[in-house]
């Protein structure tokens, strides 16, 4: 049986996907959500980097 998931954009690239990460990259203190890919860029050798969960697609 597979089941309907429900895909989200990255806020980021767009991607639709079941997995996102809740982060924030700047100084602007601004949260957003975004894919693994995008995530594993903007969290490499980022002084403002800060994760803030997972959102998984059910």
């Amino acid at each position: 049986m597979i089941k309907n998931l429900k895909l989200k954009a990255c806020e980021k690239c767009q991607a639709l996907v079941t997995i996102r990460y809740r982060i924030q990259d700047d100084d602007s203190g601004k949260w957003r959500l975004v894919c693994p890919s995008c995530w594993e860029v903007l969290a490499k050798d980022n002084p403002h980097y800060r994760y803030g969960g997972t959102w998984k697609a059910k």
